[in-house]
């Protein structure tokens, strides 16, 4: 039985088909263990072609691995990571980056998931102070938590923040390919060009199976992570299956036809749930995300019918995600079914 489409998360989609067939094609002979293969050069180049002759990308399986090994790199344990409220790292992540980094977060309240510079400033206080954690990373997200996207001149001005009070700028990039997907913009535009220091790469969202980079795009960073990814349990042994996939979707733009679609999918589904009662949508929609605020009444039997998360009970506030793989009827039945138990809500009200 074929499952009813899912709006609950990216992470739902089936690995894209040519993703699986650059996993078949890896899967000839005997090569070196641990990345010491063809395919894994190869992922090494593709790198290299979107985000500069400099960056260095390490494969891992998934995305609190890529973002807690890589602020590894970047942390001792009495410095902090500045972050979102809602970043992934803080809500998403188990508490694994204390745990691993014995960092602290420092936490800052946005309305639009977005970190400003004063934000960053904001949270310089105790500099020096042997009392207080120092500032060490500020960690943003692209596409952010919930669902808007930073700019180039946005991250420019983050990273002139950084480089000037002696910090890191980190992205936690599992959605990047839809933010720059977004902008009509190449990955570098919106990393390497505007000053990321590090990216966590997101595959798994767009079409992958377990495979996600770590990409240190600043020079003399991550010169020791082989072993960082080594003890952070993120190092494959039949590593050309996690590098085949990675290399698959940097080749012939996969990467960005896979985001495009996700993107326009939620565009869609935005306008087809405008105008119906009692529906409201809550942020902008930039990427592949919507978030909207809908009648409670209509939650449960809704996801009766295509599962989803509710972002904040308060509202309530519910997340819908689209992915590669979204169609465009898949979208229309949806909204067709919030309409109409939107309007059976609103009667049922008015009869009261």
């Amino acid at each position: 039985m074929q499952p009813a489409h899912s709006f609950a998360s990216d992470n739902n989609a089936p690995v894209h088909p040519a993703v699986l067939e650059a996993i078949t094609a890896a899967n000839a002979g005997h090569v070196r263990a641990y990345g010491d293969d063809p395919w894994t050069r190869a992922m090494e180049e593709r790198f290299r072609a979107h985000f500069g002759p400099g960056a260095r990308a390490f494969p891992v399986f998934n995305g609190t691995g890529a973002n807690v090994t890589g602020l590894s790199a970047l942390l001792r344990p009495y410095e902090a990571v500045i972050c979102a409220e809602h970043a992934h790292a803080s809500v998403d992540e188990c508490g694994a980056p204390e745990r691993f980094l014995g960092s602290k977060l420092l936490l800052v309240r946005t309305d639009d998931g977005k970190l400003k510079p004063a934000d960053v400033v904001a949270q310089l206080r105790g500099l020096r102070d042997q009392h207080h954690v120092q500032p060490k990373v500020v960690s943003i997200t692209q596409s952010t938590e919930v669902g808007t996207v930073y700019a180039p001149d946005e991250l420019a001005a983050l990273a002139h923040c950084t480089r000037e009070h002696g910090l890191f700028l980190h992205v936690d990039g599992a959605r990047i390919a839809n933010a720059a997907a977004s902008l009509s913009v190449p990955l570098r535009a919106i990393t390497t060009d505007v000053g990321v220091d590090v990216l966590s790469f997101g595959g798994t969202k767009n079409g992958a199976l377990a495979a996600e980079a770590v990409v240190f795009l600043r020079p003399g960073l991550g010169e020791e992570f082989q072993f960082l990814r080594k003890q952070g349990m993120q190092l494959a042994s039949k590593m050309r299956f996690v590098s085949a996939q990675l290399a698959r979707l940097l080749e012939d733009d996969l990467w960005l036809s896979n985001a495009a679609h996700a993107n326009s999918m939620a565009r869609r589904l935005a306008e087809r749930v405008r105008g119906i009662p009692g529906v409201e949508l809550a942020h902008p929609v930039q990427a592949n995300g919507v978030f909207a605020r809908i009648p409670r009444a209509c939650v449960a039997p809704l996801q009766a019918s295509s599962y989803f998360y509710v972002w904040d009970e308060a509202g309530p506030v519910v997340r819908w995600m689209c992915s590669y793989d979204t169609r465009a009827e898949d979208v229309d039945a949806f909204a067709g079914a919030l309409r109409a138990l939107a309007q059976g809500s609103s009667a049922a009200s008015a009869a009261r």
